[in-house]
C-alpha cells in the first residue's frame, strides 16, 4: 500500500508548534501584565525590628543633625538626590507628611545620596523642601543603610527602631500608613 500523507516539508512548523507558542506567549503576556499592575514587593532588609544606625550629619544650611538626639520622636529618613526623577515625585508628599505630623512631633530628615550641595540646595528650593537637607559625603550613611538605590525611605520609632523600609517613590498611602505607626 503506498503512503498517501502529505510530503514534509522543512521549513513549516505544524500546527501543534504554532498553538503551543500562541498559548507561552498569552501565557507570559498575561504574567508580565499582572506584575505591571501590581505594587512590586518591598525587599527586605536587616535593620526591621532593629535599631536604626545612628549618624552625625551636617545640614546644608551647615547646622548638625545627630540621629541619637532624635530619640523619642518619630522620624523619616529618605535617601535622595537632585538628578533622581522619583525623588521629584515624592517631594511634595515628604514635604506634606511633615506639615500633617508636626503636632505629633514627627521629624523627616533627607540624606543627600551622591549629589552635590549646590544641586540638593537648588532641588530643597525648588520643592519648598522644609526639613534638614543632610550631606553624606562619604557615602558611609548609605552604606550604613544598605540603601541601593534611590530613593529609599526608612521609618523610625521614638524608641529608635526601624519599622520599615520604602525602596523607590513613595506614596501618600504607604508614607501616611508608616507615619501613623512611628507616631503613636
Amino acid at each position: 500500500m503506498a503512503d498517501t500523507s502529505p510530503p514534509n516539508r522543512p521549513g513549516r512548523p505544524r500546527a501543534w508548534l504554532i498553538a503551543i507558542g500562541v498559548i507561552a506567549s498569552g501565557l507570559l503576556l498575561a504574567s508580565l501584565a499582572v506584575g505591571v499592575v501590581r505594587d512590586p514587593p518591598q525587599p527586605a532588609s536587616p535593620l526591621l525590628g532593629k535599631p536604626a544606625p545612628d549618624f552625625r550629619l551636617t545640614a546644608l544650611d551647615g547646622s548638625t543633625v545627630d540621629l541619637a538626639g532624635l530619640r523619642g520622636r518619630p522620624v523619616i529618613v529618605n535617601f535622595w538626590a537632585s538628578w533622581c526623577v522619583p525623588c521629584r515625585e515624592e517631594a511634595p508628599l515628604l514635604r506634606r507628611v511633615q506639615e500633617e505630623y508636626r503636632d505629633r512631633d514627627l521629624v523627616v530628615l533627607g540624606v543627600i545620596f551622591e549629589d552635590s550641595p549646590e544641586n540638593a540646595r537648588a532641588f530643597m528650593q525648588r520643592y519648598d523642601q522644609r526639613y534638614p537637607g543632610l550631606l553624606d559625603p562619604d557615602g558611609r550613611t548609605a552604606v550604613d543603610y544598605g540603601v541601593f538605590g534611590i530613593p529609599e525611605t526608612y521609618f523610625v520609632r521614638r524608641d529608635g527602631i526601624v519599622t520599615y523600609k520604602q525602596t523607590g517613590a513613595i506614596t501618600w498611602e504607604v508614607l501616611s500608613r508608616e507615619a501613623e505607626v512611628i507616631s503613636r
